[in-house]
């Protein structure tokens, strides 16, 4: 048996490649990122063939750079992007469209349609999602309806469909196996998450044809297999990113949560092997499918959590790398009235306003960069805050304290500006790269390097808690001030 485990974490900026040891150590990272494309005002795609290259490359340049040769990698685990929707020709392998990124709204219209049709109580009960432009379904209903002849393939099984996951493991098994996990199925607002299986009505009702969906599978077993220098390695892990962190903190059980700081911000709270339907706002979706059954998460999403970061670095030339933000924000003693709600492309949980575009408010002669930067920082804090709170009200239990992880969870003074605002603990632990754990994890429990969840926890190590330290009438200030310009971001698009 080989040694070590190899994750591919597909994200909405970058790929990466992580090797694992048995003990959990990480023995090399290799990182490329890719291109954003915004052909219109609240448009976002990716390229395929990009996602799959710069992926392929990153999985040959981590087992390049660390030595190990491809004969002693266990088996591999891939985690991904949720939402992003990919349309392929089975025969030739090539993309028919562009992905259609998760943060992408042009099909907006098409939710509406589906609400007006009376199918929002049908979508909340059988998806456990809230009807919204962010998930797969209308994406993929979009390429159909634009791409000439595009339908009437998929109906004879020759257009296929796949989530970045499924993509990735069409091209690693040569075409050979074309199947998603229940976790990212979950996220295309075409899967019933009790019967799991794709739901008919929602399928009639934006004409998607069965025939191009893919197998769906649990989340850590066997699914193929690739050639990577002569060696034939299972993939035997999958799961959506927001999932596979939630594995890989070791929530385990019902009531543990964590908060990923990526691209966006993710809460999930694991519920158990009962979904827990939300009466704030919040999605309720498939944690993890494991050893024949499956357990569910309330999981609350912000669309642009550290993105406007990136932002500031982009298009505004705040500062040339991302770190340099905690320096900014630190320059300055608070954010000067100054408050950014980073709804470029509308609002997610709790409002789920599809119309809400980004405002900065409370402006002044003196406002300088620092305050601005301040007040993204903060943006982030708060949107999870305001997760935190709905999850709290749908399921009566207070947060014990918060499990953070992802890029922007480096981030001192993001910290403990969270821990803060929440009056409440975060936890970063050790290993940050908790989504590429999980994804490991996942493959290695299908193959047999650990037996089960007592056993990756045994492996885990105490990372940096932060504790708050803000007095109770200006964090309910702080809070007050945010719902205000909350309020005065929605529906703005017409």
């Amino acid at each position: 048996m080989g040694k070590y485990l190899l994750a591919l974490d597909q994200g909405t900026t970058s790929s990466r490649a992580i090797l694992f040891d048995r003990e959990q150590t990480i023995l090399g990272v290799a990182q490329k990122e890719f291109t954003q494309l915004y052909p219109r005002e609240g448009w976002v795609e990716h390229d395929p063939m990009e996602i799959w290259s710069s992926q392929y490359g990153v999985m040959m340049e981590v087992i390049a750079q660390s030595g190990v040769e491809a004969r002693e990698i266990t088996a591999i685990g891939i985690t991904n992007q949720r939402e992003t929707t990919i349309l392929w020709d089975r025969a030739t392998g090539r993309p028919i469209h562009n992905a259609i990124v998760w943060q992408c709204r042009r099909t907006a219209d098409m939710v509406d349609k589906l609400r007006a049709g009376g199918l929002e109580d049908h979508i909340r009960k059988t998806t456990g999602l809230i009807p919204d432009a962010y998930f797969s379904a209308t994406k993929i209903a979009w390429i159909l309806d634009r791409v000439e002849g595009a339908r009437e393939k998929a109906r004879r099984g020759e257009i296929l469909f796949g989530t970045v996951d499924c993509w990735l493991l069409w091209k690693l098994t040569g075409g050979a196996v074309h199947a998603t996990d229940v976790t990212n199925a979950s996220r295309t607002m075409l899967f019933d998450i009790r019967k799991l299986d794709w739901d008919d009505t929602l399928l009639q009702a934006l004409d998607i044809p069965r025939a191009m969906l893919p197998r769906v599978c649990s989340s850590s077993e066997v699914y193929g297999y690739t050639d990577i220098q002569g060696a034939r390695i299972p993939i035997a892990g999958m799961a959506g990113d927001q999932q596979a962190a939630l594995f890989g903190q070791g929530c385990f059980s019902p009531g543990d949560a964590k908060n990923t700081y990526g691209t966006g911000c993710f809460l999930l709270m694991n519920t158990g092997e009962t979904p827990c339907s939300s009466a704030n706002g919040l999605l309720t979706t498939i944690a993890v499918g494991l050893g024949g059954r499956v357990q569910y998460a309330l999981e609350g999403s912000v669309f642009v959590g550290g993105a406007v970061i990136q932002w500031l670095r982009d298009e505004l030339g705040f500062f040339p790398e991302s770190r340099d933000a905690e320096y900014y924000a630190q320059k300055v003693s608070d954010n000067g009235g100054v408050y950014l709600v980073p709804a470029f492309t509308g609002l997610g949980a709790p409002y789920w306003d599809m119309y809400a575009r980004g405002i900065l408010v409370g402006l002044t002669r003196g406002t300088k960069r620092e305050h601005i930067t301040r007040a993204a920082q903060e943006s982030i804090a708060y949107q999870v805050a305001d997760l935190v709170h709905a999850m709290e009200a749908d399921t009566g239990l207070p947060l014990r304290g918060l499990r953070a992880d992802g890029g922007a969870s480096r981030d001192v003074f993001l910290m403990q500006f969270q821990a803060d605002i929440l009056d409440r603990q975060v936890l970063r632990p050790a290993i940050r790269e908790t989504t590429a754990l999980g994804a490991a994890c996942l493959a290695g429990l299908a193959v047999g390097t650990w037996r089960d969840g007592e056993e990756l926890k045994a492996l885990r190590r105490p990372g940096t808690s932060f504790s708050p330290v803000m007095e109770e009438s200006r964090r309910a200030e702080l809070l007050r001030q945010w719902h205000r310009a909350v309020d005065r971001c929605r529906g703005w698009a017409e």
